[in-house]
């Protein structure tokens, strides 16, 4: 269960999906401290770069789609199954801050199928706090603390 009660699913995790932003450089950092801990992790999404999302608006506004349009073509929803594909397949997330949008639907989809979800801050937040965060099975503001307790309490 996570702070607010609501029940996950109690098996372990043996696969894992990285969730955060595309100009994170800690990303690829993590998925290989996960890897030692023997878990399956998901973080290939990092691979396109980090301007990917900003070529992508550049290059169908250049053909004069809007974001609605963009959205229905054909890379679009390839991307969004490929990303599906692996939080369905996964047995749990890690949101890394700092994260946008997408990320925090990444993981809410994630809690929302009753898989564990956790977020993991480099350090306290100083500027903006959110009582949402609440959601996640745990809260962590160091990688040491996050990995000890997936060892210790989710990794078979």
């Amino acid at each position: 269960m996570n702070i607010l009660g609501l029940r996950l699913r109690e098996s372990k995790v043996k696969s894992i999906y990285v969730i955060g932003s595309l100009r994170n450089p800690a990303i690829p950092k993590l998925g290989n401290a996960l890897r030692k801990l023997g878990l399956d992790v998901f973080e290939d999404w990092f691979a396109s770069g980090p301007e990917t999302d900003d070529w992508w608006k550049k290059y169908e506004q250049g053909r004069g789609r809007t974001y609605g349009q963009a959205l229905k073509g054909y890379m679009a929803p390839h991307v969004f199954e490929f990303d599906k594909f692996h939080l369905d397949r996964t047995d749990g997330a890690v949101l890394l801050h700092p994260a946008g949008r997408s990320a925090h639907l990444e993981l809410g989809y994630t809690l929302g199928k009753g898989k564990p979800g956790f977020i993991l801050f480099p350090k306290e937040p100083e500027e903006r706090w959110d009582v949402m965060a609440q959601f996640a099975t745990e809260i962590f503001f160091s990688q040491k603390e996050f990995l000890n307790t997936l060892a210790e309490k989710y990794v078979e």
